[in-house]
């Protein structure tokens, strides 16, 4: 496969930073070209990814969903994580 026919991937106007008991979060939300529904990753303080299984049928769909399990969860308990959704990323 030839990076001409990798598919492009598009990333939601309604990724964002937000800020939960103090802690920052990054919210992304893409898809692929010709997928219709959205991908939800957040980046949490500690710079692991969680990533949802599920998919979304629109982008606010993901960004609620994301803000919403933040709250719930409460920041420290999101970023401890004990789903098996996350992945660390090296601090390069």
């Amino acid at each position: 496969m030839t990076e001409e026919d990798e598919p492009n991937i598009v990333t939601s106007s309604k990724s964002q930073h937000v800020v939960v008991d103090g802690y920052p979060f990054s919210i992304e939300i893409y898809r692929l070209e010709y997928e219709k529904e959205w991908t939800l990753e957040v980046v949490d303080p500690d710079n692991a990814s969680h990533v949802w299984e599920a998919t979304f049928k629109s982008d606010k769909d993901a960004r609620n969903e994301a803000i919403k399990d933040i709250e719930a969860k409460g920041a420290v308990a999101f970023i401890r994580g004990d789903e098996d959704n996350v992945i660390p990323f090296s601090r390069g």
